[in-house]
């Protein structure tokens, strides 16, 4: 096989894998419950027990596999390293390329629910001028895709390598590219490097770093340095842990499952548009099934440790905001961790030529909000089609 191949990959996890999972959940030693009401301390324990009981006991990874798998997976070789992505093409003539970038405790699960009104926009409601052909990547030590033997996968090398996948998929004569969380960092650097093909970006997250304070007197941008802080200071201790020992953390998530549950649950359950520790976030509104997915997904791959490595590679420097003259579009979700003012997003993106403000959703917009997710998405794109 040659080294730009692509082939077909569909995910089938061994059997004892799954049956190694439920003896473990079987097994598992508790902590005693917390001292205080409420998430301050962290995952409540029996919000995380009724998580475990239903993983151990109901949950079914198979269906979530076949899910997958008909999306179309595929495996290729980029700068060395095996990516797993999936590809569905539009039946509309015309659609176009849409490259997509999880990001974390996200995978490609992520856009599960968007995928069909994007690629099939006249099934769903919508318009065939609206169609794309969409493109999701696993990063670089997440998921199926391979894990980094060596340092130097940043956003920046992963961008690279996605403006080779798309031109090995033929879409690189005219592609649009998306990401939030990592795959904001990851879309960003692609756009910083302008390979031809890419006509515009959209994003629904910008680097929670020092901001581009434009207006000290504006209470948007107070609201928003509020925001930033309570981020750093109540929620960003998982992201230093990343940035800082991942190594270390590795060998809890790859040895429980209950502590690669605990650890994705937290980030699912913690609030992001409100200091109140008594409001939840996404896990308010998804089922254990779809959170069990995404879990599952990592304690299956064993990607626990490879992912988080993605921060300490990129933290340092490459994940930090850039000056963009590509089109670029930006959503607003109100529960993000937090909401970006225009005029920060004016002041990175030059050429900024969409902008929106929506009524709900938050960081992991396109599972929360999906009917919302692809509105922002059409309405981004509609002139670069």
């Amino acid at each position: 096989m040659s080294a730009d191949a692509i082939e077909a990959w569909p995910i089938e996890v061994p059997q004892g894998d799954l049956d190694d999972l439920r003896r473990r959940l079987q097994q598992v030693r508790w902590p005693e419950r917390e001292t205080v009401p409420g998430q301050t301390q962290g995952v409540p324990l029996h919000r995380l027990r009724a998580l475990v009981d239903h993983w151990r006991d109901r949950y079914d990874w198979r269906r979530c596999e076949a899910r997958l798998n008909a999306f179309g997976p595929h495996r290729t070789v980029l700068d060395g390293l095996g990516i797993h992505f999936l590809h569905v093409r539009s039946p509309h003539a015309g659609a176009t390329p849409l490259l997509m970038t999880h990001g974390w405790p996200g995978s490609v699960l992520e856009f599960a629910k968007v995928i069909g009104p994007l690629t099939d926009p006249v099934a769903h409601g919508g318009k065939a001028s609206d169609a794309f052909h969409v493109v999701a990547p696993a990063l670089p030590g997440f998921g199926f895709s391979d894990k980094p033997a060596e340092s130097g996968w940043t956003v920046t090398r992963t961008a690279r390598a996605w403006a080779v996948l798309m031109d090995r998929l033929g879409y690189g004569s005219g592609y649009v590219a998306q990401g939030g969380d990592l795959g904001a960092g990851v879309t960003m650097r692609l756009a910083e490097q302008r390979p031809p093909g890419l006509r515009a970006i959209h994003l629904n997250f910008l680097p929670p770093f020092p901001p581009p304070v434009v207006d000290e007197s504006s209470e948007v941008e107070r609201r928003a340095l509020s925001q930033l802080s309570y981020y750093h200071a109540k929620m960003s201790a998982y992201a230093e842990l990343h940035r800082t020992r991942p190594q270390t953390l590795a060998y809890a998530l790859s040895d429980s499952p209950v502590a690669q549950a605990a650890w994705m649950y937290d980030k699912f359950v913690t609030p992001t548009d409100d200091p109140d520790p008594s409001l939840g976030g996404w896990a308010d509104i998804a089922s254990h099934d779809e959170m069990l997915d995404d879990i599952s997904l990592y304690w299956l791959t064993n990607s626990g440790g490879s992912s988080a490595r993605l921060y300490w590679e990129s933290f340092r420097k490459d994940f930090t905001l850039v000056d963009i003259d590509i089109p670029t579009g930006f959503s607003v979700f109100p529960r993000e961790i937090f909401r970006v003012p225009r005029a920060w997003a004016e002041s990175a993106f030059s050429n900024l030529v969409y902008w929106n403000e929506v009524e709900s959703g938050g960081h992991f917009a396109a599972w929360e909000q999906p009917e919302l997710f692809v509105d922002e998405i059409r309405a981004c794109f509609r002139p670069y089609h």
